[in-house]
């Protein structure tokens, strides 16, 4: 992989770098986003996202550790470029404290319902009019360490490739089939595939550890401020809630996805134990 050398924050590439961060109208007319991490980056890769440049700061992050990236990143994309930074100019672009020292501009891709291909009973988290990145992130984190077969954001109004997603699901946005839709799309496409909707939300609900969800599940939530639409509630299947049990009325949404999402989980262990001989 051929690399330059960038030592001015002044320099187009670094420029373009920095907007990519911000701004997501950007994001979308370029066809980029930034990853920076080697775990984040690594998942990347390994989902077949295309690496377009890479910044490495060789005070930072040792040669060993780069070289398998590098090695990585040529394979997905042979004109992938690599520029080496100084730390001032790598920390003009990195977002993140305690930076590894690597960041790269990825090609966009749009992930569609029909990359979802769900099998057996699957367990799927569908989100309506997220906002917040860090609660994509979070959600993200919790869909992949229960095995969630697909995260589908309906109608949002964060962009999922938005740096703060990245780095708040640790990579999991790439691990995890992440799908951004209408909710009239995603309620066809979970009807189409026999895929049963439970909506949490605190009106006409029964608790969620009275609720099935052992064979094909969507769980759905909305925002923390409004909840869910009409639309959500009248194509529910069932509607289930959270207990609240202090003064509060509400939890944030990524932790009330991860009370539902190993809800799930615990229920269907507790199957396959009981299936055993």
């Amino acid at each position: 992989m051929r690399t330059e050398t960038i030592t001015s924050v002044q320099n187009p590439k670094i420029r373009e770098a920095l907007s990519l961060g911000y701004k997501s109208k950007v994001r979308r007319e370029k066809g980029l986003f930034l990853v920076e991490g080697v775990r984040e980056l690594g998942h990347c890769l390994e989902a077949g996202f295309r690496p377009r440049t890479i910044f490495r700061c060789p005070d930072t992050i040792r040669d060993d550790v780069f070289r398998p990236i590098a090695e990585a990143a040529e394979a997905a994309n042979q004109d992938c470029r690599c520029f080496d930074l100084t730390p001032e100019v790598y920390a003009k672009i990195a977002y993140r404290e305690g930076t590894e020292g690597v960041l790269a501009e990825v090609e966009w891709k749009d992930r569609t319902l029909d990359d979802i291909h769900p099998a057996g009973e699957p367990l799927v988290i569908v989100l309506e009019s997220v906002e917040k990145p860090g609660n994509l992130g979070a959600v993200l984190r919790s869909a992949d360490a229960a095995g969630a077969d697909a995260v589908i954001v309906c109608d949002p109004l964060t962009d999922l490739y938005n740096p703060n997603v990245v780095r708040s699901s640790i990579g999991a946005v790439f691990t995890v089939p992440t799908v951004a839709c209408t909710s009239a799309e995603a309620i066809s496409w979970l009807k189409s595939k026999g895929i049963r909707i439970l909506t949490a939300q605190l009106q006409d609900s029964s608790p969620y550890y009275d609720t099935p969800m052992t064979g094909p599940t969507a769980i759905v939530m909305g925002t923390e401020s409004t909840g869910l639409t009409p639309v959500w509630r009248e194509a529910a299947d069932s509607h289930i809630l959270i207990p609240m049990l202090g003064r509060l009325d509400s939890l944030n949404v990524s932790v009330s996805a991860a009370i539902l999402l190993f809800e799930a989980v615990r229920q269907r262990q507790g199957q396959t134990r009981e299936r055993r001989p």
